[in-house]
C-alpha cells in the first residue's frame, strides 16, 4: 500500500510538472485588421479613402496591387487586387493583436493547430497566419510599434469594433475561439426572439468582437455573402456619420436604424458588395432576445 501511494504521488507530481510546462494562451487585445480582395483597386481605393476619409495609407503593403489604410496605430483595412474573378466572399482574413506573438504561436502549435511562420509586415510589426475550423483566414499580429500617427480630421471612424463571417458549425467554431482562445460571449440574438442568427464573442482582453452569421443558405451567392461577411466601424452618433458620408459623396446606404441589438447603425457597401457597418459604440435601447454580457467598446 505504501508503494502504491508513492507511485500515485510521483504521477501527480509528474502531471503537475507537465501542466506547468504547457504553454498558456497569451492576451488577445483586439482586432488588428481585415483584408479584402477587390476586383478594381483604383475604385476600391477611391471608395475607402473618399467615403471614410482614410488618409493614412501604405501602398504595396501586402504585395503588388494593394493598399492598407491605417485607422489607428493598432488597426488597418487591407485591400488587395484579385487576379481572378471575385470569389464567394471578399473578406479574406481577420487579424487580432496580441502582446506575445511568439507565445501565441507556441500555444497554438501545442494545441495541434497548423500555423504559418512568423514574418514581418509592411508597418514593421510581425504576424503569422492560420485557418480556423471552417477555413476562415485569421492572423495574429504583434503589438503596435511606438511612433507618430496622424489621421485626417474628417475621418468618419477611428476604430474597428467587430468583424463578422458566415458560420455553419457553431460548436466547432466555439471549440476554437471560446475553448482554445478564450473568447467570451458578448450578445446573441435573432430575427425572432427565440432564434439565434447572430452570435457575438469578444476577444478575451478587450472589447472588440467577432460575429457568427448563422443560418445562411449553403448556396448563398456573392451578393449575399457580401452582406454577411462584413466589418464594423464604431462611431458615437450614427446620424452624424450618415451626414458625413453624404457630404463625402455617398448617397446610397441603409439606415441609420436601431437594430435587434439595440444599437443605431447604418450599412454601406464597397464596389465589390462588401458591407461596411457603421455602428454606435453603445446601445440606445434594450436589445432583443438576450442582454449584453460584456463591456461595450469606448470611443
Amino acid at each position: 500500500m505504501k508503494r502504491i501511494a508513492l507511485v500515485v504521488a510521483a504521477c501527480l507530481a509528474s502531471s503537475a510538472l507537465v501542466g506547468q510546462n504547457q504553454p498558456t494562451c497569451p492576451k488577445i487585445r483586439g482586432l488588428a485588421f481585415v483584408r479584402l480582395s477587390v476586383s478594381d483597386l483604383t475604385n476600391s481605393r477611391k471608395f475607402y479613402e473618399g467615403t471614410f476619409q482614410l488618409g493614412n495609407h501604405i501602398n504595396q503593403c501586402v504585395g503588388p496591387n494593394s493598399v492598407c489604410f491605417r485607422l489607428t496605430p493598432a488597426q488597418a483595412i487591407e485591400i488587395v487586387q484579385t487576379e481572378e474573378a471575385p470569389g464567394e466572399s471578399s473578406l479574406e482574413e481577420v487579424g487580432f493583436w496580441t502582446d506575445d506573438l511568439d507565445g501565441m504561436r507556441r500555444y497554438l502549435v501545442a494545441s495541434g493547430a497548423k500555423v504559418g511562420d512568423i514574418f514581418s509586415t509592411y508597418d514593421g510589426r510581425k504576424r503569422f497566419e492560420l485557418r480556423d475550423p471552417e477555413n476562415h483566414g485569421i492572423a495574429f499580429v504583434s503589438i503596435p510599434l511606438p511612433g507618430s500617427f496622424a489621421s485626417w480630421p474628417s475621418q468618419v471612424s477611428h476604430q474597428m469594433i467587430h468583424a463578422g463571417f458566415v458560420v455553419k458549425d457553431m460548436a466547432a467554431e466555439n471549440r476554437f475561439y471560446r475553448d482554445l482562445l478564450g473568447f467570451r460571449l458578448y450578445w446573441r440574438g435573432g430575427f425572432k426572439d427565440k432564434d439565434t442568427d447572430w452570435y457575438e464573442i469578444q476577444v478575451p482582453d478587450g472589447d472588440n468582437w467577432i460575429e457568427y452569421m448563422l443560418n445562411i443558405p449553403a448556396n448563398a451567392d456573392h451578393k449575399e455573402l457580401g452582406v454577411q461577411n462584413h466589418f464594423s466601424l464604431g462611431v458615437k452618433d450614427a446620424q452624424i456619420a450618415a451626414a458625413q458620408l453624404r457630404k463625402n459623396g455617398l448617397q446610397t446606404f441603409d439606415g441609420p436604424e436601431i437594430g435587434r441589438d439595440g444599437k443605431n447603425s447604418l450599412d454601406a457597401y464597397d464596389p465589390d458588395g462588401t458591407r461596411v457597418e457603421i455602428m454606435e459604440f453603445t446601445p440606445s435601447q434594450k436589445p432583443c432576445c438576450h442582454p449584453y454580457t460584456g463591456p461595450h467598446p469606448k470611443p
